[in-house]
């Protein structure tokens, strides 16, 4: 308890905290599940504080959520206050750069502006050589052995001295960094001493550093060895190169480290995204133009293989788009389909069949060694100052995607897409291939093999054998904590409206039928109500019906294209009778409270699937192969959407109901969240996907019943004010 920094725990936290206690004490990883009022920050924190204090561990907790990264900041400002501990928070160099370059450039700065601080020191202890010679001249005797010797020895240092000084002539024009040249040579003891005394947020670090003339990045990466906590992003772990570099600057191997990833439900895509690698025709263009200006004759052998590549990338979109459809591409990438189910993808059939020479693999390793060497003259010409950018190698980014597509795009759970786009500037249609990753734990089972324990926490993470599966766990210990405040406070209704599926939602009957309830719920909420759909597209269009509706006064928001989600929610929010709606897979479904008055019922419409492009099914066949037992194509559907699906309406419904004194109504609209859709539609249904603990709590009824369920409701909550409810 000496990490918490509060009075008391709320219910159930100190046993969550004790049951997290030992599992890191026996090096076991945790899937924990626990709702809002839980107390999940504090429940994972403390113990893996407390765990890592003992054992000389650091506790990195991560999330991608930049709500929750403020919350993790004043956590852990409140610890400090009860228990020193030593906290950093990360961020990603392209926020903190002073100077805006990327990360080859900043490479290159930094070497070259270390390169300079060693020279001037070297030629300062050399300076000081030289005196002692010269002293040891002028007290010998003259024509000694030992003045002639010294005389000699202060020759060559001073020969010595001259060459550095013109190295570092040469090193003054090349390019330098500022701010890491006085990381180098001023005292930074006082800045490790300000950012120690508090947990500090990367723009307070930035501003700090800056007005000093300093590089907060770099004084970050050198100064958080040994740190009991660091708050960072979800790269810093999930990209392999990046972690390799973290840990690195964490002074820990791998065992040494405790992660705590909160919004865990969201790791399977990050997962993936960090995995996959894409290559773009115009790099493969930049690449030939690097072979044509060169004499290497390995050049030729670049240009042969890659421009084979080229013009097969070329082919298979442009053979892939019917008539009309090159016209139609917009400035957003749009998929391709290239994979087959009974061989290798069109793109590597079309490069075999046109590529002519010795060998494409030789051709592919004459071009790897080629782009090294000319990626390294690259970032000599930067240091000396000969340019005033680092470039970066194309034919060796195009080289290495090649050779891996190669080896790689046949592999199980790697879905091989190509996508096309149109340039903004010169209105030419170009594409690009992509090595999509569908099995998240190519990533993910690494990390959590490597390091001591990790705790995954969520809102949202059941079922957890198949969080567990698919991120690569190893017997994990599983933790549920449902909603601790009074259950008599709220009600969840599951509505037996006809199923919206696809292919139902433009007949008028169904929409005249979601539009009566939606309209329903929103004249007997006493105040704000927050709406869920499919998709935008299904938003406006009760976005519209609401607005027409003879009955409903409410203000109507639309969270749409071209307008700030967060001026819509800042807007609905305000208004104390309003309707917000739109997509559940906006960004607005998770991540953003709705405290109080600010929403107090919350309708999600249909079972809103995602739309399955092909790598979506890809990904649905993969975990199919993966993990499915019995019937590989309903496993890989339930594992791959309809279980994602779930996850995010339930992070939709926790929108709502945010404290013990809230209130408010969670409403299902879709006969398939009721529970007799699990006998009478089958595989349709969704209702056992949910976990026990809310199933138990949801309420069938009948969609003409809905409001007088919600007036009787929130009449016991006293909610309508003197004017009453609206006559049902």
């Amino acid at each position: 308890m000496r990490f918490f920094p509060y009075d008391e725990p709320y219910a159930n936290q100190r046993e969550a905290m004790d049951r997290i206690y030992n599992a890191l004490s026996r090096g076991q990883d945790v899937l924990f599940e626990g709702a809002c009022g839980t107390g999940k920050t504090l429940s994972a924190l403390v113990p893996a504080l407390e765990y890592a204090r003992e054992a000389g561990k650091t506790v990195v907790i991560t999330t991608d959520v930049h709500q929750q990264m403020r919350q993790f900041v004043t956590e852990a400002s409140e610890i400090t206050r009860e228990e020193a501990i030593r906290a950093v928070v990360f961020k990603g160099k392209a926020s903190m750069c002073h100077i805006d370059v990327g990360y080859e450039e900043c490479q290159a700065l930094r070497d070259t502006t270390r390169d300079l601080v060693d020279k001037r020191e070297d030629v300062e202890q050399l300076e000081e050589r030289q005196e002692e010679l010269l002293e040891e001249v002028r007290e010998g005797d003259d024509g000694s052995q030992a003045a002639q010797e010294a005389q000699e020895a202060r020759a060559a240092v001073v020969n010595e001295i001259q060459s550095l000084q013109g190295a570092i002539e040469d090193v003054d024009d090349a390019n330098v960094c500022d701010h890491y040249l006085q990381n180098l040579t001023a005292d930074t003891d006082g800045f490790y001493e300000w950012l120690f005394s508090d947990v500090r947020t990367p723009e307070e670090i930035f501003e700090h550093a800056g007005a000093q003339g300093f590089c907060g990045y770099e004084l970050l990466k050198e100064g958080i060895e040994g740190v009991d906590l660091v708050v960072a992003n979800y790269h810093h772990l999930l990209d392999p190169m990046i972690r390799e570099q973290f840990f690195r600057w964490l002074g820990r191997d791998p065992g040494e480290v405790i992660t705590v990833f909160d919004e865990a439900h969201n790791v399977e895509d990050a997962a993936r995204d960090h995995a996959t690698r894409t290559l773009t025709e115009q790099t493969l263009d930049s690449a030939l133009e690097e072979s044509a200006d060169s004499d290497d004759p390995r050049a030729d052998r670049a240009s042969n293989v890659l421009g084979a590549f080229r013009d097969a990338l070329v082919e298979t979109y442009e053979d892939a788009m019917g008539f009309g459809e090159r016209e139609r591409v917009g400035e957003d990438w749009e998929d391709v389909t290239i994979a087959n189910d009974d061989g290798r993808d069109d793109l590597t059939m079309a490069f075999l069949q046109g590529y002519t020479g010795q060998g494409y693999q030789q051709d592919l390793e004459a071009a790897v060694q080629f782009g090294q060497e000319l990626d390294d003259e690259y970032e000599e010409a930067y240091k000396r100052g000969e340019a005033t950018t680092r470039q970066e190698c194309q034919t060796l980014q195009a080289a290495r995607f090649v050779g891996s597509w190669m080896q790689e795009s046949t592999e199980q759970g790697k879905y091989p897409v190509s996508a096309v786009r149109r340039d903004q500037g010169t209105d030419d249609v170009y594409g690009r291939v992509e090595l999509y990753t569908c099995i998240p734990q190519d990533v993910t089972s690494e990390l959590f093999g490597e390091t001591h324990a990790n705790v995954l926490m969520s809102a949202t993470l059941q079922p957890f054998g198949v969080a567990g599966e698919v991120l690569g766990l190893q017997s994990p210990v599983e933790m549920e904590y449902g909603l601790s405040f009074p259950q008599e406070r709220r009600r969840t209704f599951a509505v037996g409206t006809p199923a919206l599926f696809a292919s139902k939602r433009d007949k008028v009957p169904v929409q005249e039928r979601y539009g009566e309830t939606l309209a329903d719920v929103v004249r007997f909420t006493p105040g704000n109500t927050l709406a869920f759909f499919p998709n935008y597209a299904e938003a406006e269009r009760y976005a519209q019906r609401l607005r027409e509706h003879p009955k409903v006064d409410s203000t109507v928001y639309l969270d749409e294209a071209g307008v700030s989600a967060e001026d819509a929610r800042t807007a609905f929010t305000n208004d104390d009778d309003a309707v917000l709606l739109t997509s559940l897979w906006g960004t607005l479904a998770e991540g953003v409270s709705f405290d109080g008055d600010d929403a107090r019922s919350v309708v999600v419409v249909g079972v809103p699937y995602p739309h399955l492009d092909d790598r979506a099914e890809a990904v649905q066949r993969a975990y199919g192969e993966a993990f499915g037992n019995r019937d590989p194509e309903q496993d890989g559907w339930r594992y791959a959407v309809e279980i994602p699906t779930v996850r995010k309406t339930r992070q939709a419904l926790g929108r709502v109901i945010r404290s013990p004194e809230d209130f408010g109504v969670r409403v299902l609209l879709d006969e398939r969240y009721t529970a007799k859709s699990e006998h009478e539609m089958g595989k349709y249904s969704v209702h056992d996907t949910f976990p026990s603990h809310e199933r138990e709590e949801m309420v069938d009824i009948g969609p003409t019943k809905l409001k007088f369920a919600m007036l009787n409701f929130y009449q016991d909550m006293d909610a309508y004010g003197p004017d009453g409810p609206p006559a049902p």
